[in-house]
């Protein structure tokens, strides 16, 4: 028997929320009355024993990533073993990588397959799998940092980008990061990518010989963490505005190779109040639209 899941539509009446155990998804889809309703029956469905579906396969899925093959057999788990492959031979990386972005990913395709909807977004903790239809369009505000709720700029993801999925990673988020980076906000075309891009961008923006940045190893703070004894970090001490410079340029250089591969649309990276942004003005990336810009701030073009 399935364990049976938090499932409840909030008190505004248009959004419905779902949770089990560490999944909190937040749901809002646009269409006719029958329709929405009957992509929130789906989600519900298809919610019930996902998280028992991921649990049965919890240790292959905490276990570095084989490029070459997947053992996996959870739709969800192979999912966030393609999402994180492509990194797997310069980066070690875990399928835990994409898992928030793997699951907002499923609960839409549920949607979608029981309701034609004109716009829709799960959001699973900040990581977003979006739908949009001609003339729909979906603004998000980039947080400075995951766990407080400072916004820094908005953005808009317009019908006709190719954008469809949001991820933010950092050191302040629920997972443990190799680098500084406070946040680093992904578009990609799917929410799993953009999860296990902004994991790999985030890891990226460091200083890593730096005696002002306080690493432990990661099963010291969390016994079972996927990342083992690779040290993460803890804490960043005051940073030159050189220093901030540099681990921002060395994070928006590897989001500039994959922005340039087609892996991701567009990241914005923040650091201690600094930001960079890669993407494109227009064309075939949405831009990144910032506000109040500082004396760092960039775009960069690929």
């Amino acid at each position: 028997m399935k364990r049976l899941p938090q499932i409840a539509v909030l008190p505004d009446g248009k959004r419905l929320h779902l949770q089990d155990g560490p999944i909190d998804l937040i749901i809002e889809a646009k269409g006719q009355a029958e329709e929405v309703r009957a992509a929130y029956d789906a989600a519900a469905r298809r919610f019930t024993g996902l998280l028992d579906e991921l649990c049965e396969e919890l240790t292959t899925l905490r276990q570095a990533v084989d490029p070459a093959q997947c053992t996996l057999k959870g739709v969800v788990a192979r999912r966030m073993h393609a999402a994180v492959a492509p990194y797997a031979s310069d980066h070690f990386i875990t399928p835990m990588a994409a898992v928030a972005g793997s699951v907002a990913e499923e609960i839409l395709g549920a949607m979608l397959g029981a309701a034609h909807l004109d716009r829709a977004y799960v959001n699973n903790g900040g990581d977003i799998a979006l739908h949009l239809t001609d003339g729909e369009h979906f603004s998000v505000g980039l947080m400075d940092r995951p766990d407080r709720h400072g916004l820094m700029r908005t953005m808009t993801i317009d019908a006709d980008d190719a954008a469809r999925g949001i991820a933010t990673s950092g050191r302040h988020g629920r997972s443990f990061s190799l680098g500084i980076a406070d946040a680093v906000t992904v578009l990609a075309r799917t929410a799993s990518q953009a999860d296990a891009a902004a994991t790999i961008i985030a890891n990226a923006v460091d200083l890593p010989v730096n005696p002002k940045i306080m690493r432990s190893p990661a099963n010291e703070l969390q016994p079972d963490s996927d990342l083992g004894p690779r040290l993460v970090t803890r804490d960043v001490g005051p940073l030159t505005e050189s220093e901030v410079e540099a681990a921002l340029r060395a994070g928006a250089l590897c989001a500039q190779q994959l922005f340039a591969a087609g892996s991701i649309e567009g990241a914005a990276l923040r650091l201690l109040g600094e930001t960079l942004v890669v993407g494109t003005t227009g064309g075939a990336a949405p831009a990144l639209h910032a506000h109040h810009r500082s004396a760092i701030e960039s775009a960069v073009h690929a």
